[in-house]
C-alpha cells in the first residue's frame, strides 16, 4: 500500500485505471469534463502495474480498477465515483482538493 499511497500524496486527483477498460476511461473522461486535470496511472502500462494492482486490491477494491482518489482519500470506483455526481457531490470534492476553481 506503500507505493499507492506515496503516488497519492502528492496530486489532487488519481486514477488508476487500464487502458483497455471501458469504464475507466468513462471515469477519467466524467472528472476531466469539470476541469480537472487527474493524474493517470495505467496499471496495464506500467512495468509495477502488477504490484499497484495488488495494493489497490488490499485497499478493498475488487475489481481494482478503476479506483478514484480524490484529496488523498479513496473515493472508490465507478459506482462511488457516479454516485457522488449524481448526488451533486463529486464537483464540491474536486472543489475541496483543489483540483477545480470555479
Amino acid at each position: 500500500m506503500d507505493t499507492v499511497m506515496s503516488l497519492v500524496a502528492e496530486k489532487p486527483v488519481v486514477i488508476f485505471s487500464k487502458s483497455s477498460c471501458c469504464i475507466c476511461h468513462s471515469i477519467k473522461t466524467l472528472i476531466s469534463s469539470f476541469g480537472a486535470n487527474p493524474t493517470v496511472y495505467e496499471l496495464d502500462e506500467l512495468p509495477n502495474g502488477q504490484q499497484l494492482e495488488g495494493e489497490l486490491m488490499a485497499l478493498g477494491r475488487s475489481p481494482s480498477v478503476p479506483a478514484v482518489f480524490i484529496g488523498k482519500e479513496l473515493v472508490g470506483g465507478s459506482n462511488e465515483v457516479m454516485s457522488l455526481h449524481l448526488k451533486g457531490k463529486l464537483v464540491k470534492s474536486l472543489r475541496k482538493a483543489k483540483a477545480i476553481w470555479v
